[in-house]
């Protein structure tokens, strides 16, 4: 282990006893920053380790920059797509068919040439290498020439240009057992050293085609959120990841960032009576939830800047849907929350009541309590749902809060409410978790929610033939005007929040214009590495 880990690691074992004799965190002036001038270096704390490595074809770079590999296309920072590896692509008359022509002066960090046959390889890597990207209607993929390649879908599917996105290239001639741990690649950074469980180290990519990046050294240092809050304080980062708990601790020479995200946090309700079982045997359904009235109670009580100031300290946004701020997100599904007495009388008119003066309402001899869970080792889920519990006692429902493992939550899931978490740059998103041929797949669908509606609206927006075509398709699916799967329509979710991710920036470090950010706090913020430079 180097000097400077060991460092860091006394400093976050010391860091709580310092914080428990100040009133107020300053840095330690025996470890300000220094004057000296700024280099081509960096070292930041924003990320975990990824478990499975620096593969692709597992997963690594879905949330972020794949760092040392490129992807055929890519979002810019209004969420646009442009090309990256890719000159361009076409997609045949009945969707199924996508062409991709690439660049011809691209080659790996190794200095061979990335081609059409690095591609083909890839995809029928990531096709059975169980990544986390769904390849399931992937057919064949076709190397026509050195720099075409031919991807058939099994059907129609507009989503299909999100694989492209996030499948970082690998190349053929170097692909073997230990790539994730030697990945080699066309990115701007190429490996050069991991030192598990401590840092990972990366140098620019001399070879690479696009824009070269100012920093030509950055190093990770892989610490939790406490040890890269001491590590900010005592200027060994240039950048770090931090909780909202210390987003009011001023830190000398760093600034903080705020940044804007679709990582969301809501509750998903049964939305089907009890009684039924899974193909496993799990129960099904709740007779509470299972009424609209209470579900868009739920949503209409709920204060949410509340939440974001009394859980997140100030630092989120209101929570409508599953996408908010993103392309295809109908803003037409935001609402005013809050609405105590709208609620009650929303309550009142479905036949619910206070019958017995003890402040809960029921119907039919059906109280209106019900379970929510969370995972017992989160605690802004715990928070939330320990406020929102506590909001709803003024509209006579009364939510009982458990922590579980999420062992013991996929086993009660569908037939309590869950609160959940999501938020990616991919609309296909929607169709996992609303889509009722999802009902009880994983953690889709838990609610067995289902409304032909949406799902006919969905299945269209699956088969348009561009990402263009299908986003006023997935509006309609949220909100038609008459119904959707939004609050406005059936309500099977109470989205609460959405968490802005938050970073200590060194004050004189410009990290460029940063897009939403998904649900991954950390590594997305690397995404347009390539422009951060020192403003001075």
């Amino acid at each position: 282990m180097n000097r400077k880990l060991c460092f860091l690691l006394c400093t976050a074992l010391v860091f709580f006893v310092m914080l428990a004799g100040c009133g107020k965190t300053e840095t330690m002036q025996s470890a300000e920053k220094s004057d000296e001038a700024k280099t081509d270096e960096l070292v930041l704390a924003v990320g975990s380790e990824p478990e499975n490595g620096f593969d692709p074809t597992t997963g690594w770079g879905r949330y972020g920059s794949p760092l040392f590999q490129s992807t055929l296309v890519k979002r810019d920072a209004k969420l646009n797509i442009v090309n990256d590896l890719a000159t361009g692509y076409t997609v045949s008359d009945d969707g199924k068919v996508w062409t991709v022509t690439l660049r011809e002066d691209v080659t790996f960090s190794d200095g061979k040439p990335l081609t059409a046959e690095d591609v083909k390889f890839t995809f029928e890597t990531a096709a059975t290498n169980g990544s986390v990207l769904d390849f399931q209607m992937l057919q064949s993929v076709e190397a026509v020439n050195r720099t075409t390649v031919r991807f058939t879908l099994k059907e129609a599917q507009s989503t299909f240009v999100n694989s492209l996105i996030a499948t970082g290239i690998v190349p053929k001639h170097a692909y073997g057992e230990d790539y994730a741990e030697h990945p080699v690649g066309s990115g701007p950074y190429r490996f050069v050293q991991w030192d598990k469980g401590q840092q990972l180290i990366v140098e620019a990519n001399p070879n690479y085609y696009d824009k070269k990046p100012y920093f030509q050294k950055v190093t990770f240092l892989f610490l939790n959120e406490d040890a890269a809050f001491a590590a900010a304080q005592t200027g060994e980062v240039d950048v770090a990841s931090i909780p909202a708990a210390f987003s009011k601790k001023e830190v000398s020479g760093m600034r903080l960032e705020a940044i804007e995200t679709v990582d969301n946090r809501g509750i998903a309700f049964p939305t089907v009576k009890s009684g039924g079982v899974t193909e496993d045997g799990l129960p099904i359904g709740n007779d509470v939830t299972a009424d609209p009235a209470i579900r868009k109670a739920i949503n209409l009580a709920t204060n949410r800047e509340e939440l974001i100031d009394g859980v997140l300290e100030g630092y989120g946004s209101p929570a409508f849907s599953a996408v908010d701020g993103l392309p295809w997100w109908n803003p037409e599904t935001a609402f005013k929350d809050g609405d105590v007495e709208n609620a009650k009388k929303l309550l009142h008119d479905a036949g619910w009541s206070d019958q017995n003066g003890d402040g809960i309402v029921e119907k039919d001899g059906v109280k209106a309590e019900f379970t929510l869970l969370y995972p017992a080792d989160d605690v802004i889920r715990q928070s939330l749902s320990l406020v929102v519990g506590d909001m709803m006692k003024e509209i006579g429902i009364k939510i009982n809060i458990e922590g579980k493992s999420w062992e013991m939550i996929e086993k009660e899931m569908y037939a309590n409410a869950v609160l959940m978490g999501w938020g990616s740059h991919d609309p296909h998103e929607l169709y996992n978790i609303y889509s009722s041929k999802n009902a009880g797949k994983d953690y889709f669908n838990t609610g067995f929610y289902k409304n032909e509606t949406v799902d006919r609206y969905m299945d269209e927006a699956l088969h348009a033939q561009s990402e263009e075509a299908a986003i006023e398709l997935w509006k309609k699916a949220q909100w038609d005007g008459k119904t959707g799967l939004s609050a406005k329509g059936d309500a099977p979710f109470a989205w609460l929040v959405n968490i802005d991710h938050l970073y200590l920036v060194d004050e004189k470090l410009d990290i460029g214009e940063q897009k939403i950010e998904p649900h991954e706090h950390g590594w997305p913020i690397t995404d347009n590495l390539v422009e951060w430079k020192w403003t001075e």
